[in-house]
Parts: structure tokens; C-alpha cells; sequence
């Protein structure tokens, strides 16, 4: 039987980790999310960044041996370790102000709706982080951009899925597991 190690990745707000949580839950896998290893658990969260080689060693520990995962989120070139554990990796598009409203949602969602608006503790961080997720297009911040993971996709020795993020989860879903079966 073939391996199942999927990796969901996209601009951050493109859908990746509702796609890879979505995609564990139809194919009856375990699911990883690379910010659980790229941030230390803080309260709040998001505040220390782990070293590289803590976030493999947890990942090796963790799920990589396993044949069957899905991972979702950025691995930027810390992780060009795990490319060759990858059977098809799923590269979501998803339109600039789609990604920002649906960033806006989920850090009120994660942090309340007091807390990131005006004069809450965490306004200017999410305000930053806002602005740095919306020039992924044009790629004048540092970090994840749309030329490095485009460049970081032509190197993979896997199949790549391109897939419009705005899509519903069910399409989505569906064509991924056509992938897989084709």
C-alpha cells in the first residue's frame, strides 16, 4: 500500500490549515500543522519562535516516520528536510482580500474581537502581521512570498495539486482525493 503524506500550504489565510484538517478528517488521518512546531506554546501564543533544528527533531519525532499524515502550513526553506517524505503536495491560490478578511476573522477568533481592535493589547501586532500577510503577492517583506514558494514548489521530486483556495472545502477535498487515486 502507498503512503499518504500530504502537505497543504499556501499565503498565509489561503485555507491551508481548514484544507489539511478537513483532508485528515475524509481520509481518517493524522493531521500537523507547522506553526505547532515553528512557535514555542506561549500565553498568548505566537510569540517565540522555536530553533530549526528543535522543530525537525519534534517533527522526526513525531509524525514523519509514520506512512500516513497530512501537514498544512509554511515550511519556507527550514524545512527542505521533509521534501523528500512528501507524496503530493497541495499548493492553495487564494485572492488577496479573501486571505486578509479571513486573517482579520481568525485572529479575533483566536485572540477576541476587543483584543485586536482599537487600543486592545494585541491591535499592533495584528495589525503588523496583517500587513506582512498582505504583500505575500508582491514579496517586499520578508518571510513567505509568492516567488519563494513558487521557487520552493519547482524543486519538489513530487506531484504539486494547484488548487483555487476560494473554493469550497468540499471541492477541494474531493479533488485532492482524486489525486490520490489517479
Amino acid at each position: 500500500m502507498r503512503s499518504r503524506r500530504i502537505h497543504v500550504t499556501g499565503a498565509s489565510g489561503s485555507g491551508a490549515t481548514t484544507l489539511g484538517r478537513a483532508l485528515a478528517d475524509a481520509l481518517a488521518l493524522p493531521h500537523h500543522d507547522t506553526d505547532d512546531y515553528f512557535w514555542k506554546p506561549t500565553t498568548p501564543p505566537y510569540r517565540e519562535q522555536r530553533e530549526v533544528g528543535e522543530r525537525l527533531r519534534l517533527m522526526r519525532e513525531m509524525f514523519l516516520p509514520r506512512a500516513d499524515w497530512v501537514l498544512s502550513g509554511g515550511l519556507g526553506r527550514w524545512g527542505d528536510e521533509l521534501i523528500p517524505s512528501f507524496d503530493l503536495v497541495v499548493f492553495l491560490r487564494t485572492p488577496r482580500e479573501l486571505r486578509m478578511r479571513r486573517l482579520r476573522a481568525r485572529e479575533a477568533t483566536h485572540f477576541g474581537e476587543d483584543a485586536v481592535g482599537p487600543g486592545g493589547w494585541r491591535c499592533e501586532e495584528t495589525a503588523a502581521f496583517i500587513e506582512w500577510a498582505s504583500h505575500y503577492e508582491d514579496g517586499t517583506r520578508e518571510g513567505r512570498s509568492l516567488a519563494r514558494q513558487e521557487a520552493w514548489l519547482a524543486k519538489l521530486p513530487c506531484p504539486v495539486l494547484r488548487l483555487d483556495g476560494s473554493r469550497p472545502i468540499a471541492e477541494l477535498v474531493a479533488e485532492v482525493r482524486r489525486a490520490l487515486n489517479g
